[in-house]
């Protein structure tokens, strides 16, 4: 459904920078997907890469409630609570892999703080699937 769109003239990156929509087109939102099991506690605390897998598996349940799957994601934002380079790295390789050959244009943050007690990783997405 998206059409994700390199361009030459722009550094090349890990991801495509435009994504577009064709309608008729449903738009899915996701909230940010956080790193909590279904009893709603942190998992992994201090460990941003095992944090970063529960986030991309709680992602794709959510995604999935409304018909969406990480391929049909047209944009993500990734935040990582670090200030180090190599956490954000990290982070974004556990989410480059979980889309695999997708390559949806996204931003990588590195923040101060984020929601929830013990939380490093949170990511948010927006999926286009074809409208009923």
């Amino acid at each position: 459904m998206p059409h994700l769109l390199h361009v030459p003239a722009l550094a090349h990156t890990e991801y495509a920078y435009v994504a577009t929509v064709e309608p008729p087109a449903r738009l899915v939102f996701a909230a940010g997907a956080c790193p909590l099991d279904a009893d709603g506690a942190t998992v992994a605390p201090g460990d941003p890469v095992a944090q970063a897998r529960q986030v991309m598996a709680n992602l794709e349940t959510a995604l999935a409630a409304a018909g969406a799957r990480l391929a049909d994601v047209v944009k993500t934002t990734v935040y990582v609570a670090s200030p180090e380079r190599a956490d954000l790295v990290a982070v974004w390789q556990v989410v480059r892999d979980a889309f695999g050959d997708h390559d949806p244009p996204s931003t990588l943050l590195g923040v101060t703080v984020l929601g929830y007690p013990d939380q490093l990783v949170e990511v948010e997405a927006v999926a286009a699937v074809p409208a009923p």
